[in-house]
């Protein structure tokens, strides 16, 4: 069996989150190699991993899916995915979400009171997110994105408690980490020029937090039309909203960070099992 782990051409081989999954993916027998999106690929299955310049060239990184003969996730998933307007789609279905407003560029936008957070709608390792308070440098900020975007109340909750990652593989819940916050006042700087460093840890999960990861999961496997073992990996990230109720920052379907670091081996171990499952079908 030889299994691809799609990356791009800034980290070819990753961020070193992944050691554990190759280690695991090696002891089972399985051929696992990098290999940088956009050339054709031979494999039993490609996972979409570190692939995090696909921002500025979106319309190849869906066509080179597209060429992938077994990819995951599949290409309907990531292109639903990589459009953060999903998010007004999960509210309409009556998943708690941090309120969002999808901006059109050259729209006029709304801002909340207090701060808020513009970020592109087709984003990457929070870059080109920013956190304002005057609506004038906001709109500056929204003029010079120059595409679709989001705009959402900053949740106060996050300098405290940052955010909350739930990751499952194959629909099954698998492990979490804490995100610290990440966003000051202006722009967040993305010290790799693919992703803003994150300060990461091992955490537990609250009852009601992954009460709402199940939801968001069942929601969205049934808007995509696939069962929740379809998705090979998901990560939903959380965060508390004003009255103490968890809500969902984002879901990711795409490339996430899994935090394999933050966690036990038992993890990479799943996921090498699923990823095994995924590829004998494909």
């Amino acid at each position: 069996m030889r299994v691809v782990l799609a990356s791009c051409a800034g980290l070819p081989e990753g961020d070193g989150d992944e050691e554990s999954l190759l280690a695991a993916l090696a002891r089972d027998g399985v051929d696992v190699a990098w290999q940088p999106w956009g050339t054709p690929v031979e494999a039993d299955l490609v996972v979409l991993r570190a692939t995090w310049d696909y921002t500025e060239r979106l319309d190849d990184f869906l066509a080179w899916c597209g060429t992938v003969p077994a990819l995951a996730n599949p290409l309907p998933v990531v292109r639903w995915n990589t459009d953060k307007s999903y998010l007004a789609e999960l509210a309409a279905r009556g998943v708690p979400v941090v309120p969002t407003a999808v901006v059109e560029p050259g729209a006029e936008p709304s801002f909340p009171d207090g701060e808020f957070v513009v970020k592109p709608a087709v984003g990457a390792g929070s870059r080109g997110a920013g956190r304002f308070t005057d609506h004038a440098a906001a709109r500056a900020h929204l003029e010079s994105l120059g595409v679709k975007a989001l705009v959402q109340p900053y949740q106060s909750s996050v300098d405290e408690h940052g955010e909350t990652a739930l990751v499952f593989f194959a629909g099954e819940y698998s492990h979490s980490f804490h995100k610290g916050p990440m966003l000051a006042q202006g722009l967040a700087e993305a010290e790799s020029g693919l992703y803003v460093e994150e300060r990461l840890a091992g955490i537990e999960p609250s009852a009601r937090q992954v009460e709402l990861a199940e939801q968001v999961l069942d929601v969205a496997a049934e808007l995509l039309s696939v069962p929740r073992t379809g998705l090979l990996y998901a990560r939903v990230d959380v965060v508390e909203g004003p009255d103490g109720s968890p809500l969902l920052l984002e879901l990711e379907l795409t490339e996430p960070t899994l935090g394999f670091k933050f966690t036990t081996e038992a993890a990479a171990s799943r996921f090498a099992k699923a990823i095994q499952e995924a590829a004998s079908r494909a």
